[in-house]
């Protein structure tokens, strides 16, 4: 009206911006946590129950053997090379958008690989399945270390999340030679559906909002890329190496070209006005030192997760539901450590001191694996072993938690995917070298005439040693590099600047 009327606009002070929203409850944050290790928990019993219904699954689907190892590789790939793109998107568009799509986008590639009907299809659907896990699994972290900013709850939050992925792989084992005996093995995948739409349910009303910090804050295409490009050549390579040999002409042409496409993207990243993945987050020595005990702590335990069920089976004689009745107790304890005492410890004696004492207990679980007799005994030789795996559940939360100290909330999504990267090329790692060590161990006992099962048990030897070597150099890394966090502020109690 005053503009009508020719008189002076209004001076009158702009309205006050609306208020932040209110940080959810602490009822929404427990669903939330609920979600976030639902959807830990369905990656990491989908790799399990596989393993155990591959041979029937090659039955059934005519695969070659050589083919048969792409059920594997095909998911292994597409996780391990794009969590940590996936990590940097949640941050730049939103980790709650990532994380619904991710879940989304795995549940629909469960239901196409239990349908499958032909090699290509499971392969196809095992690829997918593998890019809904990476861009879930990315921001898992970087939700939660966002979510629960009080330390006490946070380091509860990590037990829970460093528990559903330390026990899972025993239950995977478990449900899937049940599933397998009593249904079929496209039940392995279709488990996977009312457990996504739930947890997608329950996500849609929990997930708290975020915007991130919209693509112009880190949109490097070429980085994107470099990196995506490098880390699935990378991979690639390793998980083939058993097949074509470590000093062959295909391993290392690929090796070498993976590695000049890594080292072009951290020159990238150096020169690029808004880097995919800024260099400052390795400032920090707990995120470096964390990643690299990480690194080779899951390199080790390949050999505990996946040999001891290929020596209960093949040495021993165990069936699928037998072997992972064995392996239960080393759940159980898991779950027991990581759920009931673990954040009490880290909290009493710091994550690094706790992290040392795990890695001990870890190093006497290899080194009892690497004496254990052809014909051992559940109760006397196999028992302690799964019982002193207790140091999975003191060792992961304080190594998870020493991992995210370092990240800021700008950055949490990308130290999350550098995580969660970490521990599967660690994994590819494990796969290929020590699985090699011991298969041409075997070969060399078998040509000196000993028996199938002695071979066996000798090349198991070899590599749980080398696994517990691995296990000291962890040790020794944790005990020089890291050292305990300082607590990360919480912003909802921070006075904001004048």
């Amino acid at each position: 009206m005053s503009a009508i009327s020719g008189t002076a606009p209004s001076t009158a002070p702009p309205a006050p911006p609306a208020p932040p929203a209110p940080p959810p409850g602490p009822r929404s944050r427990r669903l939330a946590l609920g979600v976030i290790a639902t959807g830990t928990l369905m990656t990491v019993l989908d790799g399990s129950i596989v393993t155990v219904a591959m041979p029937v699954i090659q039955n059934d689907l005519r695969f070659t053997p050589a083919g048969l190892s792409w059920v594997v590789n095909a998911y292994l790939i597409a996780f391990g090379s794009l969590l940590l793109l996936a990590g940097r998107l949640g941050d730049l568009i939103g980790r709650r958008r990532m994380f619904l799509a991710g879940l989304a986008v795995f549940t629909a590639a469960s239901l196409l690989a239990g349908v499958a009907t032909s090699p290509a299809a499971l392969i196809a659907a095992r690829f997918l399945q593998g890019v809904g896990s990476a861009t879930a699994s990315a921001v898992s972290l970087g939700i939660l270390v966002t979510l629960f900013t009080e330390p006490g709850e946070r380091a509860r939050a990590i037990a829970v999340f460093s528990f559903t992925g330390a026990a899972g792989a025993s239950l995977g084992q478990v449900l899937g030679g049940v599933l397998t005996d009593a249904l079929s093995w496209h039940w392995v995948f279709f488990i996977n559906l009312p457990i996504g739409v739930a947890a997608l349910a329950v996500a849609v009303r929990v997930l708290p909002r975020d915007r991130g910090l919209g693509l112009g804050a880190g949109a490097d295409v070429l980085g994107a890329v470099l990196v995506t490009a490098g880390l699935m050549l990378g991979i690639y390579t390793v998980v083939k190496a058993g097949e074509h040999g470590w000093a062959s002409a295909h391993t290392l042409g690929l090796g070498a070209l993976a590695v000049a496409l890594l080292a072009a993207f951290l020159v990238r990243q150096a020169t690029a006005r808004n880097p995919l993945m800024p260099l400052r987050v390795f400032h920090s020595r707990s995120v470096s030192g964390a990643n690299l005990v990480q690194l080779l702590m899951v390199a080790a335990l390949f050999s505990f997760q996946v040999l001891v069920a290929l020596y209960l089976q093949k040495v021993l004689g165990y069936g699928a539901a037998e072997t992972g009745l064995a392996m239960l107790p080393a759940a159980a304890v898991i779950g027991a450590v990581s759920l009931g005492v673990s954040a009490r410890l880290n909290a009493r004696f710091g994550e690094r001191n706790v992290l040392l004492v795990g890695i001990v207990l870890l190093v006497g679980v290899l080194g009892l694996l690497a004496r254990v007799p052809v014909r051992a005994g559940y109760a006397v030789d196999l028992l302690p072993v799964m019982l002193l795996a207790a140091g999975f559940g003191l060792a992961l939360p304080a190594l998870t938690a020493l991992g995210m100290s370092g990240a800021n909330e700008g950055d949490a999504g990308l130290v999350s995917g550098l995580f969660n990267t970490t521990q599967q090329i660690g994994m590819a790692l494990g796969v290929a070298v020590l699985s090699t060590l011991a298969a041409s161990r075997t070969e060399r006992l078998t040509a000196d005439g000993h028996g199938a099962a002695e071979a066996l048990t000798g090349g198991y030897h070899l590599a749980f040693g080398v696994g517990a070597g691995l296990l000291i150099t962890a040790f020794a890394v944790a005990l020089t590099v890291l050292r305990r966090p300082a607590p990360i502020p919480n912003p909802t109690t921070e006075r904001p600047t004048p």
